[in-house]
């Protein structure tokens, strides 16, 4: 049977005190969470491995997943931050690329003005990325997309992936808009896409009828070897299991794909992408 990798999970302790977006609302979250936590329900799930992705803007927070996974034999690889607004982004690139089990970046842009995506600094940061083949990981809303894009154009070479489909507002069916962006998005060779993160966009009372012409989209834009499964767990928690994450992809996606190009979407591409294998 092929490996399932789940490309797409978080770790916190939040008496680190540098998760600035844990704001009361989000009351469930507020709490830590570790791989006694996630484990039992990989199991349950038949999940063999996971990506570890930040979900602070600060090196200390990569240094502490980096240590989780150097204890946990299931972390593949961590995901982490550094400032792409620093003159000094290059050698921090090379430190963090020389790191055991480091095997991306993600700047956290769904914060930022998507102005930050076309700063001097950022493209030329972007640029060193696309040099040295780092896979990179792109947090964005759909108010990001046409910055992004021209920063694609600007960016040949870059290897990089869509976190959560960009956050279309699947709740409010917001489809037109981002689906044209994707389209663009997806014409560039470079760029794949991970099927994450929809529950909480399609809000607590989410049907499969709501999310499904989102995964149906990003299949037709980017394919079977550009799409990566991912849980974004635990923030999925706000509006579904692990188990029920899991079922909704698989469940969308067998109705498109076969036992080859599934293996792929649930870890061949992942494997590809981040190096992990």
């Amino acid at each position: 049977m092929p490996e399932v990798i789940d490309a797409h999970q978080h770790f916190w302790t939040v008496a680190r005190g540098d998760y600035g977006w844990m704001t009361p609302d989000l009351g469930p979250l507020l709490r830590d969470f570790g791989p006694d936590d996630l484990h039992p329900l990989m199991q349950r799930t038949g999940v063999a491995r996971t990506i570890l992705v930040q979900a602070a803007e600060t090196e200390a927070e990569t240094e502490f997943l980096l240590s989780i996974a150097a204890r946990t034999d299931w972390v593949a690889g961590v995901v982490g931050w550094a400032d792409m607004q620093s003159s000094d982004f290059p050698a921090r690139l090379a430190y963090w690329q020389a790191k055991p089990k480091w095997v991306g970046l993600r700047p956290m842009l769904q914060e930022h003005d998507p102005d930050r995506l076309l700063a001097p600094v950022f493209l030329e940061n972007l640029a060193h990325v696309a040099a040295r083949r780092v896979p990179f990981d792109i947090l964005t809303h759909v108010r990001h997309l046409p910055a992004l894009i021209t920063a694609l154009d600007r960016t040949p070479g870059l290897v990089a992936v869509i976190d959560h489909l960009s956050k279309p507002a699947i709740a409010a069916g917001g489809f037109d808009e981002w689906s044209s962006l994707m389209a663009r998005v997806a014409a560039h060779p470079g760029i794949y896409c991970k099927v994450s993160g929809l529950v909480t966009e399609a809000g607590p009372d989410w049907t499969l009828d709501r999310i499904r012409p989102y995964i149906e989209r990003v299949a037709a834009l980017f394919g079977p070897h550009r799409l990566i499964f991912g849980s974004d767990w635990p923030v999925c928690t706000l509006a579904g299991s692990y188990a029920e994450v899991v079922a909704l992809s698989r469940g969308v996606l067998s109705d498109l794909y076969g036992p080859e190009d599934l293996a792929a979407i649930f870890g061949g591409n992942a494997t590809r992408f981040y190096g992990v294998a």
